[in-house]
């Protein structure tokens, strides 16, 4: 027994009690929500990423579209993709002339002339698959090649310039082709009368899509080996000229034409916005210009001659 001094002097030592199984299972959570949560933000950060890869593609595609890149902005110099080597426009294809395909001029003037170049559009669109997506006429123009939409293959994407993969390239093949043609080219745009929702003076229109898609165009040309200079103007039209009146909406009002001008509609063409040769003062400070008496008399000529 233990006197009171003892009792006094004696070390207690207290053992601590152990938590139940509950409250260790409680203590561990947090773990597993922080797990879960760091696991999500991870999950956001890459579905951002993908999102800003996916834009910067998209960008991409709408500054090649008016020759720009976002890498060589300003440099004077063309990505890789868009042909050989860097700085190159020339796609390393064969060029027509040597295989399937043959030329008998490089000057498309008269109504046979144009007709033999119509039915060579037309074999090299079938052997790309898009013979309905070509249509092409005989103009006192030049030859009218309507490339249009149908309900299974469309020329773009849906409201944007960039061109599906058949219709890019159906375009670089013929680049070739207008390499041996002497011919210039109008390059029209056109889309079908659907809105965009912002229609404001700033929002995006059928006027920019389709100048942008008569752009993408002219560069995929460029890119087969078309030279530039066989390019007299690219023209968007927005809706206004539709393929069908009756159906403003239809896909085929969704379209790129290429007009190959015969040489003497390429010099009206020219002259029409070029530097007028003679003036006439009509008022003081107003002046007005004047054709000359060739132009009038090749005018009347033709005036008689539809006459007939």
């Amino acid at each position: 027994m233990l006197t009171r001094t003892e009792s006094a002097n004696q070390t207690v030592v207290r053992r601590p009690r152990r938590s139940g199984g509950k409250d260790q299972l409680h203590r561990g959570a947090w773990k597993v929500a922080f797990a879960d949560f760091a696991l999500a933000m991870l999950c956001l950060f890459l579905v951002m990423w993908l999102m800003a890869v996916r834009q910067q593609q998209h960008l991409q595609d709408l500054l090649r579209t008016f020759g720009g890149s976002l890498i060589d902005e300003g440099r004077g110099r063309m990505s890789e993709s868009m042909g050989g080597p860097r700085g190159s426009l020339i796609a390393r294809e064969p060029l027509v002339g040597g295989g399937e395909l043959r030329l008998s001029r490089r000057l498309y003037e008269s109504r046979a002339d144009l007709t033999e170049l119509g039915e060579v559009l037309s074999r090299m669109s079938e052997k790309e698959g898009l013979s309905a997506n070509l249509r092409w006429v005989v103009t006192p123009f030049g030859l009218r090649v309507m490339l249009h939409d149908t309900e299974k293959v469309g020329m773009f994407r849906r409201g944007s310039a960039v061109p599906t993969e058949p219709f890019r390239r159906l375009l670089e093949k013929l680049g070739p082709l207008f390499q041996h043609v002497e011919n210039q080219l109008v390059v029209v745009g056109h889309t079908d009368s659907v809105q965009y929702v912002n229609r404001g003076p700033d929002g995006m229109s059928n006027w920019a899509l389709s100048t942008a898609r008569a752009l993408a165009a002219r560069r995929h040309l460029l890119i087969g080996g078309m030279p530039e200079t066989s390019i007299l103007q690219v023209i968007g039209l927005a809706d206004v000229a539709p393929l069908n009146p009756a159906d403003t909406t239809a896909h085929e009002n969704r379209r790129i034409e290429l007009l190959v001008l015969t040489r003497t509609q390429a010099n009206a063409i020219s002259a029409m916005f070029g530097m007028p040769e003679a003036t006439e003062r009509l008022i003081e400070g107003v002046e007005s210009s004047l054709p000359s008496r060739a132009e009038l008399a090749a005018l009347r000529d033709a005036l008689h001659g539809s006459g007939r």
